[in-house]
């Protein structure tokens, strides 16, 4: 759960670094790369970061799809407000259920099925999506935004999967390799466009590979280890709504009662399912 609410705040940084998507992904993931490096040196653990080749096959698929997913995020960002592309990327729970019974053979719970619809609607509410149809249909920029989006959920949902297949080995070593295949696979697109101007700038896109990446996933793939699959697609609704609430409180976007009624549903839904979890 801490790994998705420290998620939720992206925006602020990605708004702040005024570069272009693959850049940002590229910073994302060397600076990730390089705080996760020096983590490890210190720790002496850089032997955990060799591979069996099952299991560096697995790394490597879970890498490229998360860098995709991480470049799609983006190329959101760019077409609509960060609060509805966070939302949007956040159908994810329910290709998480759909992959988690089909994959994984896992059983899902009536109840849990009934938290994630909930909080799903709460999604599509706190979008405020309902208070705007007309300018979506009107906007292909806006269409492309949600396009990418669903495309980058499912990259995602599929990554969760295979983190639970690779749950033997420390979380950190996951992310070192996704954020090492992303440093390496986009390595010529900044010195070929341009490298940000030397600045604040640079701050936030560390700010970036060190807290959203290398210690919100060494968090989140720590917490998906242990945990069922439809919990995880549950508790991965804290970050659309820390997302929405950061649109509002340091953003200034104004929400409407839909998009307050969507918070409060999705709060409730994760509320709902953790509480006999807690008990027990």
């Amino acid at each position: 759960m801490l790994g998705s609410g420290l998620l939720g705040t992206i925006g602020i940084f990605v708004a702040h670094a005024h570069t272009d998507p693959l850049t940002l992904t590229w910073f994302r993931c060397a600076f990730g790369w390089l705080g996760l490096t020096l983590w490890m040196g210190l720790r002496r653990q850089g032997h955990t970061l060799r591979l069996s080749r099952r299991t560096s096959i697995l790394v490597i698929s879970a890498g490229s799809l998360m860098v995709a997913a991480w470049a799609l995020f983006f190329v959101a960002l760019q077409q609509i407000p960060t609060g509805m592309a966070v939302v949007l990327f956040h159908v994810q729970p329910l290709w998480l259920l759909l992959l988690g019974v089909c994959w994984l053979k896992e059983r899902v719970g009536v109840r849990r099925i009934l938290a994630v619809l909930i909080a799903l609607l709460g999604l599509v509410l706190a979008t405020g999506l309902l208070s705007s149809v007309q300018e979506v249909a009107i906007s292909s920029e806006r269409w492309l935004g949600i396009a990418a989006c669903l495309l980058g959920a499912l990259c995602t949902a599929s990554v969760t999967l295979i983190a639970k297949r690779l749950a033997h080995l420390p979380s950190g070593v996951i992310v070192w390799w996704q954020c090492a295949i992303g440093t390496l696979v986009l390595c010529l697109w900044p010195a070929s466009h341009g490298w940000p101007a030397w600045g604040a700038s640079w701050g936030w896109l560390m700010g970036l590979g060190l807290l959203h990446t290398a210690v919100a996933y060494t968090l989140l793939y720590a917490g998906m280890a242990t945990l069922a699959t439809s919990r995880i697609a549950l508790l991965q609704f804290v970050y659309p709504a820390v997302a929405v609430a950061i649109d509002w409180l340091y953003f200034r976007q104004t929400l409407d009662l839909l998009q307050w009624s969507g918070i409060v549903l999705i709060c409730a839904a994760i509320w709902a399912s953790e509480r006999p979890a807690s008990r027990s």
